[in-house]
């Protein structure tokens, strides 16, 4: 069974990638929130390119 990376459509705050991460691997999309805003310097870029990268799930 393939796993894609989507961005939720459901799990969403912003635009779905920490919800579409945490469902993923399997854990709780709050932690995943709270990393991104801890160690906001280098991780906001990395967001901003995941949100124009990850393909948006429709199927859900």
């Amino acid at each position: 069974m393939n796993k894609i990376l989507y961005k939720s459509n459901s799990d969403k705050v912003i635009c779905g990638v920490c919800g579409g991460i945490a469902s993923y691997f399997g854990f709780n999309s709050n932690i995943l929130r709270v990393l991104f805003i801890v160690f906001i310097g280098v991780m906001f870029w990395v967001y901003v390119a995941l949100v124009f990268l990850m393909p948006t799930n429709d199927s859900l």
